[in-house]
């Protein structure tokens, strides 16, 4: 059953030094900002994250970055943040690098009890054949690589074993949730968080607005509450975006 936490410091207060956290959100988009400032409150270290990105230095996850709390990140790609990339290239951060849809379908594969699949992304390269690297030292030399990967031809064609992705702990942002911890999300901010709420051993959501029970359209959910174990609401939304274009009337 679900439990209503009355602070975010109180929902995230038990996770753990070396735990894996699995943190919704898309740049900036839909990421559980709540929950990250308080993990930065509490100081926990030693953490592997499961990101699409880390937004920008000094927001979202890269606050945690900030304050050296996170010791490997497995993300997409390290879009605008200049932290993310200098303590990967200095040695302070393990990255894993992952093609995005491969990212999207380990985590899913995760939440489904499925512990690996067979994907033809990523064959006749790094991530195939391994190579790609993880981690370098202070002066920027490659230190660690990744391993190669089982390989299969299926009707002719090829493909590579990816393993699933589960946690111990998942944060997630969702628009509304009732109070049995059904979610529903908004727009482009549903991102991979539904999926993440799924795959982890307790998934915590913080929300906007929180109703009674049975008010929610049920056609509406997009996360049963069945997958929620934590409830908090969250306050004074910035709803950054990673980045602004601006165009002339030329253009």
């Amino acid at each position: 059953m679900v439990r209503l936490y009355a602070s975010a410091d109180e929902a995230v207060a038990d996770i753990p030094e070396g735990a894996t956290l699995l943190a919704g959100g898309f740049g900036l988009c839909g990421i559980p900002e709540t929950l990250i400032a308080a993990l930065v409150r509490q100081g926990t270290t030693g953490l592997t994250v499961v990101s699409n990105n880390a937004g920008v230095d000094d927001f979202g996850l890269g606050l945690l970055l900030q304050s050296r709390q996170i010791a490997k990140m497995i993300s997409t790609y390290v879009g605008e943040n200049e932290t993310f990339e200098r303590q990967f290239l200095t040695g302070e951060l393990e990255v894993e690098l992952v093609p995005q849809g491969t990212f999207a379908e380990r985590i899913r594969a995760g939440g489904a009890g499925i512990p690996a699949f067979y994907t033809p992304t990523g064959f006749g390269t790094q991530i195939a054949d391994g190579g790609l690297p993880t981690k370098h030292d202070a002066s920027g030399n490659v230190i660690q690589t990744s391993e190669a990967k089982e390989t299969r031809e299926f009707g002719g064609q090829m493909y590579v074993l990816e393993p699933a992705i589960t946690a111990d702990f998942a944060l997630v942002k969702a628009w509304k949730a009732d109070e049995a911890g059904n979610l529903v999300f908004r727009k482009t901010a549903r991102n991979f968080n539904p999926m993440m709420a799924t795959a982890a051993r307790v998934t915590i959501a913080e929300v906007e607005e929180i109703v009674p029970a049975g008010s929610l359209d049920p056609d509406q959910i997009h996360t049963p509450g069945v997958f929620v174990q934590r409830l908090v609401r969250g306050t004074g939304y910035e709803k950054r975006i990673e980045q602004r274009t601006v165009r002339s009337k030329e253009s």
